[in-house]
């Protein structure tokens, strides 16, 4: 290095300043730096904040749609057990002939009407807590629901028609406790073809 440039150098202080050096040696400048790093620690803060924000609002969100859940379904379980009650019900009623609990007299009305009215109970109680009986003679087969055991023909009703019920399902909302075990139309026979009409001969004249 030559002299010159030592002597300018010498005559230049200012120049040979880091910027650290030259913020401190000037107010504006270290003003300046001050405030961007205040910047930079306010935009953190923000960041930080709106993330936590969102985060709280995702817990709401989400504890809200467990206790809905919970409210609707949390007597899933218990109807899963319930059910074979309902069932025993069901068959009780059902082996007793028509005609002799029609006649029933004495101890067997007494005890079919408490079997009966038992089992009128127990509905009420499924349905009061959003439980619903699947019977759906009559109805489309919808496979979320129903469970096909087979086919059978059936010319008087539409193809995928359910035309018996083998048992009865249940649901909750839209879940299924138990499908519908049911029996499906496979439809009547298909119409025949029309036949063609047969060309009709053109009428003769006759002389006057």
């Amino acid at each position: 290095m030559s002299m010159t440039d030592e002597t300018k150098r010498s005559q230049n202080p200012e120049t040979d300043a880091s910027p650290a050096e030259a913020a401190a040696n000037d107010p504006l400048a270290a003003a300046s730096a001050e405030k961007a790093e205040l910047m930079a620690a306010v935009d953190e803060l923000r960041d930080k904040y709106l993330r936590a924000v969102a985060e709280t609002e995702n817990v709401r969100k989400r504890a809200e749609r467990e206790v809905a859940e919970s409210r609707a379904y949390g007597s899933a379980l218990l109807a899963r057990d319930v059910l074979g009650v309902a069932d025993n019900l069901t068959r009780a009623l059902a082996a007793v002939d028509p005609e002799a609990r029609a006649t029933a007299e004495g101890t067997l009305k007494a005890l079919l009407d408490g079997i009966d009215l038992t089992q009128r109970e127990l509905r009420k109680a499924l349905e009061k807590h959003g439980i619903r009986r699947l019977d759906p003679v009559g109805e489309k087969f919808d496979p979320n629901f129903h469970q096909a055991m087979f086919e059978v023909s059936d010319p008087d009703v539409a193809a995928g028609t359910i035309v018996e019920v083998m048992q009865t399902g249940y649901a909750i909302g839209d879940r299924v406790l138990r499908p519908a075990l049911v029996v499906v139309a496979k439809g009547g026979a298909k119409p025949a073809s029309a036949s063609a009409p047969e060309p009709t001969a053109p009428a003769t004249e006759t002389g006057s």
